[in-house]
């Protein structure tokens, strides 16, 4: 599902304006992203903490650096895209990596994430069902605890200059169907209304003070 997650995030991204235009990409792991994202025209640069992931995702085309996502290692306002996929989830400082992800991303830039919401309905979802499901999540790869709140993201994206507006991501029911009777290698992932399990993320930051 991590590949058609990365598909859909890679639909909020728009095509690069300009030569050498850089996405940051956090938490990139093994960069399922970079195939789904290469078109755009993007310099593509990421950064996470496993030392077994970062080779995978050089040998996809990333620029890759070990760092944590809470300190990067990059100038304010440099990013044209950052992206922060199925990560939120997962930091025990969301203010600390929303602050961080806002702060290299340069006014006018794309703000694209996509996470797990606190709610009881992701909670049986994503973890009771997901870690049931043989060939499903791992046990134990989620903490509950760290679901996101959506309307504190909301509020520290817009503290930050990115009004961000979060649409609820699921997958296409036929695709699905298709994909069960193997006749589908992939399942596109389509918005819904409801953002009470998984969703996106998107918003432009603010220009500065003139």
């Amino acid at each position: 599902m991590l590949h058609w997650i990365a598909a859909a995030r890679a639909r909020l991204v728009p095509p690069a304006e300009r030569h050498g235009a850089l996405l940051v990409d956090l938490a990139c792991g093994a960069g399922l992203f970079a195939e789904h994202a290469a078109a755009r025209g993007y310099r593509h640069v990421g950064f996470d903490l496993s030392p077994t992931a970062l080779p995978q995702a050089r040998d996809h085309g990333v620029l890759v650096a070990r760092a944590d996502v809470l300190r990067l290692p990059l100038p304010d306002a440099i990013a044209d895209v950052v992206t922060a996929g199925e990560i939120l989830e997962h930091v025990t400082d969301l203010p600390a990596a929303v602050a961080e992800a806002c702060r290299v991303l340069r006014p006018g830039g794309t703000l694209v994430l996509d996470t797990i919401a606190q709610t009881r309905a992701a909670r049986v979802i994503a973890v009771t069902i997901a870690e049931a499901v043989p060939g499903g999540a791992p046990k134990g790869i989620h903490d509950p605890a760290l679901f996101v709140d959506r309307d504190e993201l909301r509020t520290l994206c817009a503290r930050h200059g990115v009004a961000v507006r979060l649409t609820g991501l699921r997958p296409s029911l036929v695709g699905m169907v298709l994909w069960l009777s193997r006749r589908r290698a992939s399942v596109r992932m389509v918005p819904t209304w409801s953002t009470s399990v998984l969703f996106q993320g998107h918003g432009i930051k603010e220009a500065g003070p003139r």
